[in-house]
């Protein structure tokens, strides 16, 4: 079993900033992505970004790409998103995510463990 935690969310003006965090513990992947979605009421649960842990490649939608950044810390088994710039149609619980692999997908299906979503509300 893997456990993601994550923090950070909270409510901001456009044009502001926020920086999630994902802590991960339990079970142990020998390779694996782990990548940032989001769901906003009424709406499916969409790919943000995804990073591939042992290599540091990214891979970002193209409605947040530019403004968000994600990282990993692989001595503290965290990963961040920094989101810059941010939107009203950014609004949503935002959710950390887990697979085995190499390659980021954009399916939610494909990916094994989830955290319980932090909500991030981007007013005008």
């Amino acid at each position: 079993q893997v456990q993601l935690v994550e923090s950070g969310g909270g409510s901001v003006q456009a044009g502001n900033s926020l920086r999630l965090s994902c802590v991960a513990s339990g079970r142990t992947f020998s390779r694996h992505v782990m990548a940032w979605f989001r769901q906003a009421p009424g709406k499916e649960r969409e790919f943000v970004a995804g990073i591939w842990w042992s290599a540091g490649s990214t891979t970002y939608a193209a409605s947040v790409k530019g403004r968000f950044t994600i990282s990993r810390d692989i001595v503290k088994n965290t990963v961040a998103l920094q989101m810059n710039t941010l939107k009203p149609e950014d609004t949503a619980v935002y959710y950390c995510a887990v697979k085995d692999g190499v390659v980021p997908t954009t399916n939610p299906l494909d990916y094994d463990y989830w955290g319980q979503g932090t909500q991030v509300t981007v007013s005008s």
